[in-house]
């Protein structure tokens, strides 16, 4: 608290000693102080009503006798430019700029020093200044305008604010298709100091005097890339950005601007590079940005995707420390608005999509693909979001599944603990007859993958041997296909066959030996009851695993079979 006291002492005596040092009436006592906010000014009224006509009314309507304090701490610019304002009225030369003549002009209407009250006045000087120095040029009117911040309303009521925006305007036009100096888009850095809302009017003037939209999209980057520097300009998604409890006023305030600028993004689908939408979009996930901004964000990059690289895609899914997925469903999004956005114009020029995929198709696949090499081995990533953005192109969009299977083999690398059934569900979005040569070999010997997978391989192999015949003259995929599916289904059925088989014939041994030294006659002239072994080779008689061969019919087999020599019989296990 003292350290406060004195510095206020500090400010104020240092406030005193710069008025007296240009007030050149010594010889009279002041006769009036005046406060703006902590600094005290000891002044004369009679060289203050001189000029400013708000003081004049403020001596003349008090009730007091003598007035002798006046508190103008809402003038506008606070105590720096009321202090230029006293000068004016003493006559001390000071002098205005473009940093401080918005702030002059709104003081002297603040204390109505106008030329209707007396001629030359301080309006008139800002004025004048305004209109033949500050505003001849864009760096000129840019950083009055930006001083117009703190000023408004003022500023606004006095046309300041529209008329900088209005020169910046025109020259940022010029300027953009007759470059005046080096680099060409040097005017981007000189709009991107202002504050957003007049950075929306200058884009919506300029647009309206028939900018290009690539002009309009590069006055908009530079803007983005410098008022978010740590979320944008690093399009890496390497880097640490803080989050903490106490950055949420920080993070409001960068959500609501970059909710900004999305809303005055021209349309036009080639303004922009793929990758800065990608960084955007990230910053927006990042800052829990709504679902309107980061929609409209998807849909922007779905209509360039044929663009799209694997990093571009990695911006989107990690987080900024490059160690946590985002969540995928951005990803997802615009993968099947892209997928969308091609059966459309398939079925416009009259093909069919599920036959004929495009250029830009076959080259989002291959994208597609290697990104999910990239990501599968983050061990937060689940079958189902996995197998869901595989999916979404489709098949026939994969001349080869090299690629696919490639990260699906990354994918169980860094999944060690998945157990049959889920090895199976990974690898279903993949066709193992649309491997290559190199690619089924390496699948042959593969023990990460399923059994029914390598069954395929092999399969293939197989088929391209016996028939001595090059690739191009085998079976059609779909024939192959369900060739294998049903050559696998026999052999899950032959090796149940198997295991049932073996499981009886240990069951009949151990009967056997219980039953072992009785008698296995049937005693007088009953009839016979079937024997248990009797029953079991009816059952095993109906279990025939080869459904096109020829078996042995088992149904009239005399049921009275003597267990002390039992029947040799011959059983089969495949």
């Amino acid at each position: 608290m003292a350290a406060l006291i004195k510095q206020n002492t500090n400010r104020l005596s240092l406030a005193m000693e710069r008025t007296g040092q240009w007030i050149f009436s010594q010889d009279i006592p002041t006769d009036v102080v005046v406060v703006v906010g902590e600094a005290k000014f000891s002044l004369h009224k009679f060289m203050l009503v001189a000029k400013s006509n708000s003081i004049r009314k403020l001596i003349l309507d008090t009730n007091e006798p003598d007035l002798a304090k006046i508190d103008l701490s809402d003038i506008p610019g606070g105590a720096e430019i009321f202090e230029k304002a006293a000068k004016f009225c003493y006559g001390v030369n000071f002098e205005i700029t473009v940093h401080n003549v918005a702030a002059l002009r709104c003081a002297a209407e603040y204390l109505e020093m106008t030329d209707k009250y007396c001629d030359g006045n301080l309006a008139g000087r800002t004025e004048d200044f305004l209109a033949q120095v500050a505003l001849t040029s864009l760096s000129g009117a840019v950083v009055v305008l930006k001083s117009c911040e703190d000023l408004t309303p003022m500023a606004e009521d006095l046309k300041v604010v529209q008329r900088c925006v209005d020169v910046a305007s025109i020259k940022a036009c010029n300027e953009s298709n007759f470059p005046s100096r080096s680099p060409p888009n040097w005017w981007t850095e000189e709009l991107s100091i202002v504050d957003i809302d007049f950075f929306k009017r200058i884009i919506a003037l300029m647009k309206a005097r028939g900018a290009k939209a690539l002009t309009l999209a590069s006055a908009i980057i530079t803007y983005a890339e410098r008022s978010l520097p740590d979320l944008i300009r690093d399009r890496s998604g390497s880097g640490t950005i803080s989050s903490g409890p106490n950055d949420s006023d920080t993070r409001t305030a960068q959500r609501q601007l970059l909710e900004s600028i999305v809303t005055i993004l021209p349309a036009e689908r080639a303004a922009f590079p793929i990758s800065f939408l990608c960084c955007i979009l990230r910053t927006a996930i990042f800052l829990g940005a709504s679902t309107a901004c980061k929609s409209e964000l998807e849909k922007r990059i779905a209509m360039i995707l044929e663009h799209v690289t694997v990093d571009d895609l990695l911006v989107l899914s990690f987080t900024y420390d490059g160690e946590r997925l985002f969540d995928l469903e951005s990803v997802r999004k615009i993968i099947s608005g892209f997928v969308e956005k091609e059966k459309s114009v398939a079925v416009f020029n009259g093909g069919d999509f599920r036959e004929v995929s495009s250029t830009a198709m076959l080259r989002v696949t291959k994208t597609v693909d290697a990104y999910l090499g990239e990501i599968a081995t983050h061990a937060e990533l689940s079958i189902s979001k996995f197998n869901g953005i595989a999916n979404l192109p489709p098949k026939m969009a994969r001349k080869v599944d090299d690629d696919l299977y490639r990260a699906i083999d990354i994918y169980l690398k860094a999944h060690p603990n998945l157990d049959e059934i889920e090895r199976e569900k990974v690898c279903s979005v993949m066709d193992p007859l649309k491997l290559s040569y190199e690619a089924r070999v390496h699948a042959s010997q593969n023990k990460r993958l399923p059994v029914q997978i390598v069954l395929h391989a092999l399969y293939y192999d197989q088929l391209k041997i016996r028939s001595g015949v090059e690739e191009r003259s085998l079976p059609d995929a779909s024939t192959t296909r369900n060739q294998l599916q049903v050559d696998v289904s026999l052999a899950k059925e032959n090796e149940a066959l198997r295991t049932e088989l073996l499981k009886m014939k240990m069951y009949i041994t151990d009967m056997q030996k219980t039953t072992q030294g009785s008698s296995s006659g049937v005693k007088g002239g009953g009839v016979k009851r079937p024997t248990f072994f009797s029953s079991v080779s009816k059952k095993l008689g109906k279990l025939n695993p080869f459904k096109h061969g020829v078996s042995k019919d088992t149904s009239n087999i005399d049921d009275g079979v003597d267990l002390s020599k039992p029947r040799r019989r011959r059983f089969s296990i495949s």
